[in-house]
């Protein structure tokens, strides 16, 4: 691969030269460019940073260098590489830097399978080989429990990876914009078909990538969004502005299920019968695949559709996930796990964790729609899920009562307030706590009323080792740390679930 020439041609006839031109482009691999999108002014020129060589990968997905003493972070880069850094932020330990010159290429390195990677900013580490990701995955969070918590981790257990590493999501949200982003292959915005419906280009809101192919969801996803796309240019329906509130067409949501349920969520920001009926029956033709064809108005000022009502144009408002036998609905704002093939292999962890019996009570917090809760429930007496967002506990009975379980209880509210002695005392004691919080970790409070519980075991599962470490540490006074089990939900990103099992102590 050898050494990149400071002067050379980018997607067409565009030439960038560092010397001449401050925006800052940076390599990616092969036969990928990105600019950065933070501009480097000459009043507030930070040190170019040259020669250095990426050795390990650290928190947030990010390479690291060290220059001396400081510890230098960047992205698109992979241990090996050897690199020049443009200096962004400064601090006395460490500092924030972009690529402006590979010297050399790891031998690790692989080319990006996707012709959106390094713009959309999804899926970071296609330049990394499968198994080298699931290393710095397991790295990253055996170094946050022992380095933040200082837990002690007992049985660490290899990191299980995902059979599918492309094409495994379940659900993607797309937005509409009259504001793309212009790549260099473009010559001008004057002439430009300036409408996307794609992905928000990191850090700058209001830019929008046209998506040509995404390989995190199957097809239908990527027929049907070229399609609607296409459609709205041909119809010339205006596409959402998000800086002036205008535009017709707002996002799209599409899932799937592993038994072939399709559901799309189309978004308007404003009602207009025709053009609206037209578009979901072009759409209903094209693709009868479709089992929920949904639509939502929603004329506020941010795209989340949580809070409106979402309207049925065909077919049912809800698609059937099934996992060893059950069936979950899932609506247009349930939650649930976006891998469904490794989610059954995570929640086979959970269930191994706990090792129930028959007669115990387990507790489910941050149930969402009970998938936990109704998967173990035939394990034991009686399950008690609680989820603070009332629509997902409406699901959760329902999915209890489509698979005839009628061992689980749900209740709706946030979870440091429902989670005291009084509850206990009506709903019975529980042996297994288990808790699948948000990223954000557990309140102090709900972590108090666990540690009053007296629960035999607690299965703690996390998307965010660092909060999971912390909140460890602050029950570490009554429980131990026996197995830590590390899952893989979202390969070619530095995202990484871990499932852990926790024994009270015996004092003595």
């Amino acid at each position: 691969m050898g050494e990149k020439p400071n002067r050379f041609p980018v997607m067409g006839n565009f030439v960038f030269d560092w010397e001449q031109d401050r925006r800052s482009l940076t390599v990616i691999s092969i036969n990928h460019y990105i600019f950065a999108p933070k501009k480097v002014g000459r009043n507030k020129q930070k040190p170019l940073l040259t020669g250095l060589t990426i050795d390990s990968i650290g928190a947030e997905g990010k390479a690291v260098t060290r220059n001396g003493e400081l510890v230098v972070f960047t992205q698109y880069a992979v241990p090996g590489d050897v690199v020049d850094l443009q200096v962004t932020k400064r601090r006395s330990k460490y500092a924030e830097a972009f690529v402006t010159k590979f010297h050399e290429y790891s031998p690790d390195r692989i080319e990006a399978v996707c012709e959106h990677f390094g713009v959309c900013g999804g899926c970071k580490w296609q330049i990394l080989p499968y198994d080298k990701q699931l290393h710095y995955k397991q790295k990253q969070v055996y170094d946050q429990l022992t380095r933040i918590g200082k837990v002690e981790v007992g049985e660490f257990k290899p990191i299980l990876g995902s059979k599918r590493n492309v094409f495994y999501r379940n659900k993607l949200e797309f937005t509409f914009s009259n504001k793309r982003w212009l790549d260099f292959s473009i010559e001008s915005s004057a002439t430009a078909n300036m409408n996307a419906l794609g992905f928000h280009v990191p850090g700058l809101f209001d830019k929008v990538i046209n998506i040509n192919k995404c390989w995190l969801q199957p097809e239908p996803s990527n027929e049907i969004r070229n399609f609607i796309y296409d459609y709205a240019l041909a119809e010339k329906l205006s596409f959402f502005d998000i800086k002036e509130k205008s535009g017709f067409l707002r996002t799209l949501i599409i899932r799937t299920s592993s038994i072939g349920q399709v559901m799309v969520v189309l978004s308007f920001f404003y009602e207009d019968l025709e053009k609206r009926i037209r578009l979901l029956k072009a759409v209903q033709e094209r693709f009868p695949e479709i089992t929920s064809l949904l639509y939502v108005i929603n004329e506020k000022g941010n795209d989340t559709i949580t809070d409106q009502n979402i309207e049925v144009y065909s077919g049912q408002d809800f698609i059937l996930e099934e996992m060893e036998g059950l069936k979950f609905k899932i609506g247009p704002k349930s939650f649930y796990q976006t891998n469904s093939e490794q989610a059954f292999n995570l929640y086979k962890v959970v269930r191994e964790f706990a090792n129930p019996d028959k007669n115990d009570i387990v507790y489910d917090l941050y149930t969402g729609t009970g998938t936990i809760a109704n998967f173990i429930a035939r394990q034991v007496r009686k399950v008690v899920g609680i989820e603070y967002v009332p629509e997902a506990i409406e699901d959760a009975k329902i999915n209890s009562s489509i698979n005839a379980i009628d061992n689980t209880v749900f209740y709706a509210g946030d979870i440091k307030a429902v989670l005291n002695l009084e509850f206990f005392a009506k709903n019975g004691k529980p042996d297994i706590i288990i808790t699948d919080p948000p990223r954000a970790g557990m309140h102090e409070d709900v972590i108090d009323s666990i540690l009053k519980s007296e629960a035999e075991k607690i299965v703690y599962v996390s998307c965010n080792p660092a909060t999971q470490a912390r909140d460890l540490a602050l029950m570490s006074v009554n429980y131990e740390v026996v197995k830590t089990q590390p899952v893989d939900m979202f390969p070619h990103t530095h995202h990484v679930e871990n499932v852990v099992l926790l024994i009270k102590k015996i004092f003595l």
